[in-house]
């Protein structure tokens, strides 16, 4: 554990993550920002272009270059995917870097190629501390390290919602559908005309449709690590959607139940997922019968989960609610830098989130 403040760099504070990054470092007791860099919005006032960081408003963001990030204990990259590994090689071995973006998050190589147009540039310890692996945790491989990927948005909520099921082998690894909606900011804040007001306010639409979208190995590769070792690899069918909100994802996820569990009833399944999160403190089972909302982990680290059984096709549904800034982007890298210092998990992160 450091025995100082930890000086953080954020590189891309010009952006959604980055904003939502500062925001939630402000209130970190154990943290000094340090250099806030940016590509095209170097040299102007943060307050310019995140006006809600009043204590940072003064601060001019510097143009993103390893001599700016120099100096640092921590450094988090919230740049585009593909962006980040050039910048990471560059970077002493000394630093905890995490990286909010997608650069280090597969596995294997194959399936970064065919999602991704830039060099595979390997994996680094995956920063989803509650994902169920191997008889244990995934915060197991985020205690101590000093690179870590955290994972996108999208993948959060679908592998929290499903990752119990397969854990327990209780779900069919071949035949899982999940349909997902997320607010405009999973998309960036650089001007595109889909995401225009006129054009999303009373719309919703689908994209990444087909098994296109990127998230889609990510996906795979958590629930299959969920499963164990030996087991068939998980198959997802993953069609996301754009809602008229700025943020959250309402993840509705089926699979069907196994041969195993083909008479076990919804108390039973249902068990697997209360075991599973009773002691994590972000992920939050609820009473049967209420369901997810993206307005109420809105502003929070907190994921909200529900799963019960449609008895007529004997298939789980789960359902999940996250802030796609913040437990889905900026709030599970502070949960990892807390990890990766040894400090409390919790340390600087909501678990309420802002109503209405």
């Amino acid at each position: 554990m450091f025995m100082h403040m930890v000086k953080a760099a954020v590189a891309g504070a010009s952006g959604y993550a980055g904003g939502e990054l500062l925001r939630l470092l402000l209130g970190h007791p154990e943290v000094e920002i340090g250099a806030l860099t940016a590509g095209s919005s170097a040299g102007r006032r943060l307050g310019d272009l995140h006006p809600y960081l009043t204590p940072l408003a003064d601060r001019v963001v510097e143009d993103t270059t390893v001599e700016a990030l120099a100096g640092h204990d921590v450094v988090f990259l919230a740049l585009p995917h593909g962006h980040s590994a050039a910048l990471a090689a560059q970077l002493p071995d000394s630093v905890t870097v995490i990286d909010c973006g997608a650069d280090f998050r597969l596995r294997d190589e194959a399936a970064w190629t065919t999602y991704y147009d830039t060099p595979y540039a390997g994996a680094w310890a995956y920063g989803l501390p509650e994902l169920p692996v191997g008889g244990g945790r995934q915060r197991e491989a985020l205690q101590g390290t000093r690179h870590i990927a955290v994972p996108g948005c999208y993948p959060t909520a679908v592998s929290l919602a499903l990752a119990p099921g397969f854990a327990s082998g209780l779900l069919d690894p071949q035949d899982v559908v999940v349909v997902a909606a997320s607010g405009t900011s999973g998309a960036g804040k650089s001007l595109k005309p889909h995401l225009l007001g006129a054009e999303v306010m009373g719309a919703m639409s689908p994209y990444g449709v087909g098994g296109t979208h990127r998230h889609t190995p990510e996906i795979e590769q958590n629930l299959t690590a969920a499963a164990g070792p030996g087991g068939t690899a998980v198959q997802v069918s993953f069609t996301p959607t754009l809602a008229p909100m700025p943020r959250g994802i309402l993840a509705t996820c089926t699979a069907r139940l196994g041969e195993t569990a083909k008479e076990a009833d919804t108390h039973a399944i249902r068990e697997a997922w209360v075991k599973a999160y009773a002691d994590e403190p972000f992920v939050h089972l609820l009473p049967e019968g209420q369901w997810p909302s993206t307005a109420s982990v809105l502003g929070s680290n907190s994921v909200h989960v529900q799963v019960t059984v449609d008895e007529r096709t004997r298939r789980v549904v789960a359902v999940a609610a996250v802030d796609n800034l913040t437990k889905g982007t900026a709030g599970a890298a502070v949960q990892c830098l807390n990890l990766a210092l040894g400090l409390p998990e919790t340390t600087g992160l909501p678990v309420a989130g802002v109503a209405p």
